[in-house]
C-alpha cells in the first residue's frame, strides 16, 4: 500500500528496442506522413509532401542530437542503417559522428588517394598481372572524371553507384574490377581515420541491379578440332612469332601471360624444363612445366628468329612482338578471331583438360597439377607436396602425340 499524499511514480512501459523494423518495400511504398523508425536511432521522415528523408537522433556528449543522412532517393535503407550503426558506435566511444567535428585538416582528394594506394601496392603486384598501370586506366576511365576531385570522406554510395551503372550491364567485368578498386582507396581511407564506412561495400551490392548467376565459360574447341587449329595459325598469314607462341602455348596447357612473357632465364633446355616464377602463376607459387620434344623444336625456332637470349628483344623475351617488346593477349587473340577459329587462348587448356579425362588414363591430380590448380581440399593439399612432374612428363608427351596424330 502507498503512502498517504504520495503520488504513484510513472514509468515508462519497457519493450524490446526496434531492430531492422523497416523494409526497403515499405520504405517505398509508405504514403503516410510520419516518423517511421528502424533502430539504432534511425528514423525515415514522410513529409506531407510525398519526399522521404533519414534522420538519426543520437546522444552526443550527453546531449542529444539530430543528424541528417540524406534523402531515401539517394540513400538506400541499407546504407542508411550503416551509417547509423558507425555513427552511434563514434557516438558511445565518446566522439562525435558529426562531419563538421570529424573533419581531419588534409584530407585527400579521390585522385590523391589512388595516387597513395598506388605507391603502397604496386611492388606486390605480379609482371603480366595486375598492375599499377591497370589499375589508373580503369579509374581514371570511369572513375576519376566523377570522384576524382572529392575528398575520400564525401563520397558517397550514390556515387559509387553513379560510376558503376553505365557499365554495369554492359561490361560486367570491368565494372566489378572498377567497384573492387575504388572499395580498396576506400579501404585506405578508413585506415586512416578520414572516413568509417565503404561506400563501395554490402550497401551498394543490394542496390544494384542483380545479375544472371550463370557461369559463362570461356571459349573452348572440342580437343579433336585442336590440331586442326594449330595447322590453321601455321598457314595463315600471321607472323611467325604468333604462331609459334600459340603452339607452345597449346603445348604447354598454361595460361596466355605465362606464355606470352615467358623468358631464357626461365628455361632450362637441357632438361627440358620451363620453371615459372611464384610471381608469374595465378596462383602465387613456382611451376615446373615438362616441354615435350615439340615445344623444345618450338624454342629452336624462336631463337632462329633472332629473338633469342641475345637477341636484345625487352627482358630476355622468347616471343616479343616484332618490335621487340610484351607481345599482347589481343594479338593472339586476333589471329584465332581472324581466321574463325572459335575460341580463345585460355579455351585450350580446357581442350587440354577434356582431353586427359575423356581419352587417357592419368589420374585427376596428375592432370590438375599439370594445369597448376590449387588443391582445394585442406587435408588433401596437406598431403599432396609432390608436383608429379615425371607422371606430368608422359602426360604431356601423350597429349604432343595426340595432336601429331590429328594433324597427319
Amino acid at each position: 500500500m502507498e503512502a498517504p499524499g504520495v503520488r504513484p511514480r510513472k514509468t515508462k512501459p519497457r519493450r524490446p528496442h526496434p531492430h531492422k523494423a523497416l523494409s526497403a518495400a515499405f520504405c517505398r511504398s509508405v504514403a503516410q506522413p510520419g516518423r517511421y523508425c528502424d533502430g539504432n536511432g534511425l528514423y525515415l521522415h514522410v513529409e506531407p509532401s510525398g519526399t522521404r528523408h533519414w534522420v538519426q537522433r543520437l546522444v552526443i556528449h550527453g546531449k542529444g542530437c539530430a543528424l541528417g543522412l540524406g534523402s531515401f532517393a539517394l540513400v538506400p535503407l541499407a546504407e542508411a542503417r550503416e551509417r547509423a550503426l558507425a555513427n552511434r558506435r563514434v557516438a558511445r566511444s565518446g566522439g562525435d559522428p558529426r562531419p563538421a567535428s570529424r573533419r581531419v585538416p588534409g584530407i585527400p582528394t579521390f585522385d590523391e588517394a589512388v595516387a597513395t594506394v598506388l605507391a603502397i601496392h604496386a611492388a606486390t603486384w605480379k609482371a603480366g598481372g595486375r598492375n599499377a598501370n591497370s589499375w589508373q586506366a580503369t579509374l581514371r576511365e570511369y572513375a576519376c572524371p566523377r570522384l576524382g576531385r572529392k575528398g575520400v570522406d564525401r563520397i558517397t554510395t550514390a556515387d559509387v553507384m553513379a560510376v558503376l551503372l553505365p557499365i554495369w550491364t554492359c561490361k560486367h567485368a570491368t565494372a566489378q574490377k572498377v567497384r573492387q578498386r575504388i572499395g580498396t582507396v576506400m579501404k585506405w581511407a578508413i585506415a586512416q581515420g578520414y572516413r568509417s564506412d565503404n561506400p563501395a561495400g554490402d550497401a551498394l551490392t543490394a542496390a544494384l541491379p542483380k545479375r544472371s548467376a550463370a557461369v559463362r565459360h570461356q571459349r573452348a574447341l572440342p580437343h579433336g578440332e585442336v590440331a586442326g587449329a594449330i595447322a590453321a595459325v601455321h598457314a595463315s598469314a600471321a607472323w611467325a612469332g604468333l604462331k609459334l607462341v600459340f603452339e607452345f602455348l597449346v603445348l604447354t596447357a598454361t595460361r596466355s601471360a605465362e606464355a606470352r612473357l615467358v623468358t631464357w632465364e626461365e628455361i632450362d633446355l637441357a632438361d627440358r624444363v620451363w620453371t615459372l616464377p611464384a610471381a608469374r602463376t595465378k596462383a602465387g607459387r613456382e611451376h615446373r612445366v615438362p616441354l615435350c620434344t615439340r615445344a623444345v623444336e618450338i624454342l629452336d625456332d624462336a631463337r632462329r628468329l633472332g629473338v633469342g637470349p641475345t637477341g636484345g628483344a625487352a627482358a630476355g623475351l622468347v616471343f616479343p612482338s616484332q618490335r621487340g617488346k610484351a607481345l599482347a593477349d589481343a594479338r593472339l587473340s586476333g589471329v584465332l578471331h581472324q581466321l574463325g577459329i572459335g575460341a580463345v587462348p585460355h579455351g585450350f587448356r580446357s581442350s587440354f583438360r577434356d582431353w586427359a579425362s575423356e581419352r587417357t588414363n592419368h589420374p585427376r591430380e596428375v592432370i590438375e597439377a599439370a594445369l597448376a590448380h590449387v588443391v582445394r581440399n585442406r587435408t588433401e593439399a596437406a598431403y599432396a607436396r609432390s608436383d608429379l612432374f615425371e607422371r606430368r612428363r608422359r602426360l604431356m608427351d601423350d597429349w604432343m602425340s595426340y595432336l601429331n596424330g590429328r594433324r597427319q
